[in-house]
């Protein structure tokens, strides 16, 4: 509304070449007399968002009169300051503000379309370059910004919103008269005498004993662009055309499947249960071969079967986060105006279908002829975030060691331990007691008391390589789209496209489904009924190569040369690879576990 003053608030600085960010008061810039923290959610706190107050102000009372050559505060270096922002310059740091919830973008005209820009989110600490005529090296930092924020006029009801916040960041050496006193008038910047700063040309040198002064523009620029829309300039996308290849190129690969299950189901599944159940006696039944000769053993427990049970409960707990996650982000409510929004969701989402984890493991577990059901329930609630926990915590603390704002306080730290042990465990314990109090489920065939001998399987049958090929279709379902997220994730740009990602997600799971139900019958067909493990893998193997993937694009796309950054990146890596093989694994496995119940099922079995 009109007589509002707006202060700019300061975010994290953050680099794509470091993936560390920091504070913006870590570096000696111009702070208020007192330095406030924004209400953060979880989610912000985890992604390194430090929201604090600044200098920086926007009068809209002011809304037709420009501000010029605002001075923000006079700063003297010294040998430890300069250096902190040489650091910060070599690494390519950029300074994150906001304004009415507007991230701050750097306009970069396009160079093949000169009406149109991409924008750069946040400014740059400084630049490096040479005097002219000298080869050495010196370190110049932005320290005038020209604003601009773009308004829309609401003639309803008499009121400006912002639309749009950009800045064009100069390096000025500014010069006065006289000592400095904080009110003195600049040579460099007046608007009285109709100087203002339009370019670079005589930038401000970081060095020991260097004066610096911090000054700003703010002009104001009535846009067309509604408020509700404001954010569509933001996430203007681009690449639509390279989604809708990912789309095509995913659904090639269901038809494909489709057609091959369509026609085992129909054709030769159909054609085997028709024949052998018209056979009239057992010694015909004797003489025939496949899948039907193992009905008396493919029910057979698995070895490990406790282990099956809690990674199967695991990864129903993954598929319902993520499926409500992205329901709520295909319907608007996890835009990226609401910043951590996201991550927030998805870790209470994690945490209240532990009530899932616990229901899946325990009634599986009770199929198993397992009895202890308290045991496989501490291992549902335990297993999978303990090992995610201890990545997680070495991970923060190598950032902590490097006195980095990304570093998880100690009390988000506890609040997390407090969600997993006082809201995860018991609801996994809830969800165990109602399985296991479930008459347990019933197979369609006896099992044989003695197991039958495996026949000598083919090379191309060994559990080994039949795992490692059916891994290959599922990730080729999603590797496209993997891209972008991870474009997002390492280059610090926003992911939005939610709608494309939820498509890609349901290709991912018929994906899945279909190839381990083909490769479960080849299986089933060698007379080879060790179904239960492989069926697991066999999809989940995809996250071996999405781990390949993701060291395949930090060592071409991304530009981490220190270890520690190194470290993050493939140790979040590796828990996103875990995650991505709990999750597929178990889609993989409740289809063929569907399948076999289905075609044994159709048989008539004395």
């Amino acid at each position: 509304m009109q007589g509002d003053e707006l202060m700019v608030k300061v975010n994290k600085l953050s680099s794509t070449k470091t993936q560390l960010p920091y504070s913006y008061y870590s570096l000696p810039y111009c702070s208020p007399k007192s330095i406030l923290d924004s209400a953060e959610n979880l989610g912000e706190v985890l992604r390194g968002d430090r929201i604090e107050n600044s200098l920086y102000v926007v009068r809209l009372f002011k809304m037709r009169q420009p501000e010029l050559c605002k001075v923000a505060c006079h700063i003297k270096l010294n040998a430890k300051t300069a250096k902190e922002f040489k650091e910060k310059i070599d690494d390519e740091y950029r300074v994150n503000m906001i304004l009415d919830n507007l991230p701050l973008v750097v306009p970069i005209r396009r160079p093949d379309q000169e009406s149109s820009f991409i924008y750069q989110h946040g400014f740059h600490v400084g630049l490096t370059g040479q005097y002219a005529g000298t080869k050495e090296e010196k370190y110049f930092i932005h320290n005038h910004l020209s604003f601009t924020v773009k308004y829309h006029k609401d003639l309803e009801m008499d009121a400006a919103r912002i639309v749009g916040f950009e800045v064009k960041p100069f390096s000025i050496k500014h010069g006065y008269d006289g000592e400095w006193n904080g009110k003195n008038r600049l040579t460099t910047c007046d608007p009285h005498a109709k100087r203002l700063v339009m370019s670079s040309d005589s930038p401000q040198e970081v060095d020991d004993k260097k004066e610096i002064i911090f000054t700003y523009d703010v002009d104001f620029q009535e846009s067309d662009v509604k408020w509700a829309s404001r954010w569509d300039t933001y996430l203007l996308m681009d690449d639509d055309q390279i989604h809708w290849f990912s789309i095509v190129n995913s659904l090639m690969i269901v038809l494909f499947l489709s057609g091959m299950v369509a026609m085992i189901m129909l054709r030769t599944l159909y054609r085997d249960i028709s024949k052998y159940n018209q056979l009239e006696t057992q010694e015909e039944a004797q003489e025939e071969t496949g899948w039907k000769l193992v009905h008396g053993d493919v029910f057979r427990p698995p070895k490990h079967s406790d282990l099956l049970c809690v990674y199967v409960g695991t990864g129903v707990q993954f598929f319902g986060m993520i499926l409500v996650t992205m329901v709520f982000a295909v319907l608007g409510f996890l835009s990226p105006s609401n910043r951590g929004g996201l991550m927030t969701a998805m870790l209470l989402l994690w945490v209240f279908m532990g009530l899932f984890a616990g229901y899946t493991s325990a009634r599986l577990y009770k199929l198993f002829k397992g009895t202890e059901w308290k045991k496989i329930t501490l291992k549902t609630a335990f297993m999978f975030p303990a090992g995610v926990f201890v990545i997680f915590f070495i991970l923060n603390a190598l950032i902590w060691g490097q006195k980095s704002s990304g570093a998880v306080p100690f009390g988000t730290m506890f609040a997390l331990v407090l969600l997993w042990f006082g809201i995860s465990v018991p609801l996994v314990f809830i969800g165990s007691y109602v399985g296991f109090k479930k008459p347990a489920i019933e197979d369609p065939v006896k099992t044989n008391k003695i197991p039958r001998q495996i026949p000598e399987q083919a090379w191309y049958m060994n559990p080994i390589v039949s795992i490692l090929v059916g891994g290959i279709l599922p990730f080729g379902a999603v590797f496209i789209e993997l891209f972008f997220i991870l474009t997002s994730i390492w280059l610090q740009q926003f992911y939005y496209i939610f709608g494309f990602l939820f498509i890609v997600f349901v290709i991912l799971v018929v994906t899945c489904a279909e190839i381990t139900v083909v490769l479960c019958y080849f299986q089933l067909c060698s007379e080879d009924y060790l179904w239960w493990w492989r069926s697991y893998l066999t999809s989940g193997s995809s996250a071996l190569y999405m781990f390949l993937y993701a060291a395949f694009y930090f060592f071409t796309k991304l530009d981490i040369t220190k270890p520690v950054s190194g470290a993050l990146y493939f140790g979040y890596m590796l828990i996103g690879s875990y995650a991505f093989f709990v999750l597929t694994g178990t889609i993989g496995f409740y289809a063929c576990f569907r399948f076999t119940r289905l075609i044994y099922s159709s048989v008539k079995i004395d």
